[in-house]
């Protein structure tokens, strides 16, 4: 594997070497949160609802 790190940056798998191979966390009390579930938080919503419509009046107007 070629190195992909700068010569002044330390090389990640020593420097967390102690922690690299502990096992994943898993939650007693929270139930593990689906594939699905977990895409949707960084789904694409609008958060400027009428935002798309308003540029697109605008383009038409300014081809007119």
């Amino acid at each position: 594997m070629a190195n992909r790190y700068r010569e002044n940056e330390p090389d990640p798998r020593i420097v967390y070497k102690d922690i690299i191979d502990m096992p994943h966390h898993q939650s007693l009390t929270h139930p593990h949160m689906s594939l699905y579930d977990r895409a949707a938080q960084f789904a694409p919503f609008a958060a400027l609802t009428g935002y798309e419509d308003m540029i697109n009046e605008e383009a038409q107007k300014s081809h007119e």
